[in-house]
């Protein structure tokens, strides 16, 4: 989990290549655990949003969803670079009415294995050190920084 969380703030706003399924799902269980401290801290602080409906969100809750709302757009878009899909299907969440579907069916490929070999968005990156790094004793063109660029270069 700590790998997955690394190469996604090296990888801030990297929506090229390809993300695992461990990373993605990885990624959305520390934003999940993330937004559950970040809501308690507001209500420890006192920091929420008083709403006609209750209280909603508050500062560091916000604070926290911005801060980690690219990354994460950017480990779902190469998620779906990964099985060999467009990462702009995530534009679909942004139909009104239909977003549930899409939303399901993102979802649904979300859960699928990758497309094995290489594809229009790179090389699988199933077997790299764990997804992050290279091939165990092999030269660094089948994985790793030369063929992901080093982190933070676009």
């Amino acid at each position: 989990m700590v790998d997955a969380v690394k190469h996604g703030f090296l990888n801030y706003a990297r929506f090229s290549g390809r993300a695992r399924r461990s990373e993605f799902w990885f990624w959305t269980l520390f934003t999940f655990l993330v937004s559950i401290v970040a809501s308690v801290l507001d209500r420890v602080l006192g920091t929420g949003f008083a709403t006609q409906y209750g209280e909603s969100g508050g500062v560091v809750q916000t604070i926290t969803g911005l801060a980690l709302l690219v990354p994460g757009l950017a480990v779902s878009w190469r998620r779906l670079h990964d099985i060999g899909r467009s990462g702009a299907w995530y534009l679909t969440l942004l139909i009104p009415l239909a977003n549930i579907v899409f939303l399901v069916i993102l979802i649904v490929w979300a859960c699928k294995d990758s497309q094995p070999g290489q594809n229009q968005h790179g090389p699988n990156p199933k077997g790299i050190g764990g997804g992050y790094g290279e091939f165990p004793g092999q030269p660094p063109q089948f994985g790793g920084p030369s063929q992901y660029g080093q982190p933070g270069q676009f």
